[in-house]
């Protein structure tokens, strides 16, 4: 596949997994077409590709669209497809994908017709999960590949290793685990002083610029300001959100009222492979919090 392909191929996955991530009622009156066996399949499986808390949910998701897909469902067999062209859940495969799409192409299915423009190929072998009740191959997981902070560290090069003494001291200041804040570096940054991002985030910690104002971070790019500065807004998040850390690090990442607004982990496709990419090195889920900081999150007055 040429460069150019390629490069709109994963401009393609990324948009369709952010559409029917955000779009939740659009994909629930696509399925509400389907029959009812069908239908609560696929609710079953986006829902799994909306769980954080199970490092094998798209590997879930994926049996479950095989499932529908032999049932004749071209909403599954796209699906299936994004998850082959992605390489979630399953072992990435376009082939695979292309032989989906074309599937689903075949019943009139839209975004399967777009999806086999860009790839380019035209695949009749199909998964194996689909001709038969077999379950498809597992992808690696993250935790797999990392499945602590520690053995992320064990393999930093020497350049970066002072940030790890000076992340230390500050954390301790703050009262805050230190490898909650390492992990967060190593997601943020991976120990990239310089680093600034396409939304202005800046530095080790990826501080925006109204984050460093309200935390008094006059230069996001000076190391020790910019760890202080994440660290005392970690420490307040979890003051804020009680001590969970998928909640304060989904805050992180969204914004603190972005998760109040969905009562919980926003359903951003960005957030929610961010929180699980920090729950694979920290899988810590509630650390301690200081409740003089500040007044809990209304989340927890509404769950009671």
């Amino acid at each position: 596949m040429p460069k150019l392909k390629r490069i709109m191929f994963a401009t393609l996955i990324m948009v369709a997994n952010i559409s029917y991530a955000e779009l939740s009622q659009h994909a629930l009156e696509t399925f509400n077409h389907e029959p009812e066996v069908i239908r609560a399949l696929l609710i079953r499986a986006a829902e799994a590709e909306l769980d954080v808390k199970n490092v094998d949910s798209d590997w879930q998701a994926a049996r479950l669209y095989c499932q529908a897909s032999r049932l004749g469902s071209a909403e599954a067999q796209y699906r299936l497809g994004m998850l082959y062209a992605s390489g979630k859940g399953v072992p990435a495969n376009r082939h695979l994908a292309a032989s989906m799409f074309a599937t689903a192409s075949l019943q009139g299915h839209y975004e399967s017709q777009k999806m086999l423009e860009t790839v380019e190929l035209n695949m009749v072998e199909l998964p194996a999960c689909v001709v038969s009740e077999v379950e498809p191959e597992q992808a690696p997981t993250e935790p797999a590949r990392s499945d602590n902070i520690d053995q992320y560290l064990a393999g930093l090069s020497k350049d970066k290793r002072w940030i790890l003494q000076l992340v230390d001291t500050i954390s301790a200041w703050y009262q805050v685990d230190p490898k909650l804040v390492l992990t967060i570096i190593s997601v943020e940054s991976n120990f990239a002083t310089g680093v600034q991002s396409n939304k202005q985030a800046q530095g080790l910690m990826q501080l925006i610029p109204d984050t460093a104002e309200r935390f008094n971070v006059k230069n996001a790019f000076n190391a020790s300001q910019n760890i202080k500065g994440g660290v005392a807004y970690l420490r307040w998040l979890l003051a804020y959100f009680k001590g969970d850390v998928a909640l304060a690090v989904a805050a992180y990442n969204a914004g603190e009222g972005t998760v109040n607004k969905y009562n919980g982990i926003p359903p951003f496709p960005e957030t929610r492979q961010y929180v699980k990419k920090i729950q694979a090195r920290y899988p810590i889920k509630n650390h301690r919090f200081d409740g003089a900081i500040t007044e809990p999150s209304p989340i927890f007055k509404r769950r009671g």
